[in-house]
């Protein structure tokens, strides 16, 4: 059997949604669990419209999970998850049906400075979430408040086992939160 033998294989549709938009491939695999041990940033999609919308799709590329090159974008998201790979903490918020963070945002341009709990679902999108400014003022909001949202964590990075709280504070930051104010 060869590295890109495809009998033990199947096919997974594979997006990398970086927000404003996303890169799209057929993936040939064992498993849809070793997809998101082998690429950060990814996900394997399951949404059968969603599959059946792309099948007829001839301009997404197709590629073997062993092969040694991977087309532009995937490669990139490749390296980074081996750069991850044996450092404590990798993959320890990984399978797990919610995970809740605590997140230093340090500001950019005329942003301020605060701290983020979010409560995601498995794929890293929020469900949840309250900000908490430095004045201790906090704001909670969820999907129907944000005008999109993209995974915005891979829980497998090794960095994010350093930032999980418990359900209780994130329960209690989101019950003293005011609810943010609609648009």
């Amino acid at each position: 059997m060869t590295g890109t033998d495809t009998a033990l294989k199947a096919r997974f549709l594979v997006l990398h949604d970086y927000g404003m938009g996303g890169l799209w491939w057929w993936i040939r695999a064992r498993s849809a669990r070793e997809i998101v041990e082998t690429f950060a940033w990814v996900e394997v999609v399951t949404n059968p419209e969603a599959v059946a919308a792309r099948e007829g799709d001839d301009g997404l590329e197709e590629v073997d999970i062993d092969a040694p090159h991977m087309p532009p974008g995937l490669e990139g998201l490749r390296a980074e998850r081996d750069a991850q790979r044996g450092r404590p903490g990798f993959g320890a918020l990984a399978d797990r049906d919610v995970v809740w963070l605590r997140r230093r945002w340090d500001g950019e341009g005329d942003e301020d400075p605060a701290v983020f709990l979010m409560e995601l679902e498995p794929d890293g999108r929020r469900t949840r979430q309250v900000e908490i400014a430095e004045d201790g003022t906090a704001v909670r909001s969820g999907p129907d408040d944000w005008i999109f949202n993209p995974p915005i964590v891979d829980l497998f990075d090794p960095e994010l086992a350093g930032e999980e709280i418990g359900r209780d504070e994130f329960e209690e930051q989101w019950a003293r939160a005011r609810q943010a104010d609609a648009d």
